[in-house]
């Protein structure tokens, strides 16, 4: 199965946001390449909030480029069999933690958002990283920090979208 039947697949069961949901299958309908970063209409990214539960942290890293407390992820690449494998590996490249696991469900939420030209979108999956226990960070070069804040002071540095994916974790690991 190619990473773009999984997205399609991923989509489709995905039972939230139903307007955002459909807009993403009609531009991967659409786009046969809307899983690479030359898609110059927009592409599909995959992302994973590293979270530590017994502690009641996340894992947030301040990103290079845009200067902002964000979660790990980014641009799937052609040995990413499935999205869920492409966000915990960015999760796990950006934070330098092994043994990452998924939070079981499937993708907390989805979030599209423009993107300078050429390319004008990312539509990003976005997922749970379970830490293990005595996880250890180690900053990557496509940040200027990475650190660890409670989810009362993630809702402080963080914008709207990452704000909501913190709440949406929070209430899957609940559920």
């Amino acid at each position: 199965m190619s990473l773009h039947d999984d997205a399609v697949l991923v989509l489709k069961g995905y039972g939230d946001q139903e307007v955002l949901r459909g807009l993403y299958l009609d531009h991967l309908s659409a786009h046969p390449d809307a899983m690479w970063k030359s898609c110059g209409a927009g592409h599909l990214t995959a992302s994973a909030l590293v979270i530590d539960p017994a502690h009641g942290r996340v894992l947030l890293t301040l990103h290079k480029k845009l200067g902002m407390w964000l979660q790990m992820g980014g641009h799937c690449e052609p040995g990413d069999s499935t999205l869920e494998r492409a966000a915990l590996r960015e999760a796990m490249e950006e934070s330098g933690i092994l043994g990452l696991r998924p939070l079981e469900g499937g993708p907390v939420q989805l979030d599209r958002h423009a993107i300078p030209a050429p390319c004008h979108w990312h539509l990003d999956v976005q997922y749970a990283a379970l830490a293990p226990a005595g996880a250890v960070e180690r900053i990557s070069e496509e940040s200027l920090d990475l650190r660890w804040f409670t989810y009362e002071e993630a809702a402080r540095v963080a914008d709207g979208s990452v704000v909501r994916l913190v709440e949406r974790t929070r209430a899957a690991l609940n559920a």
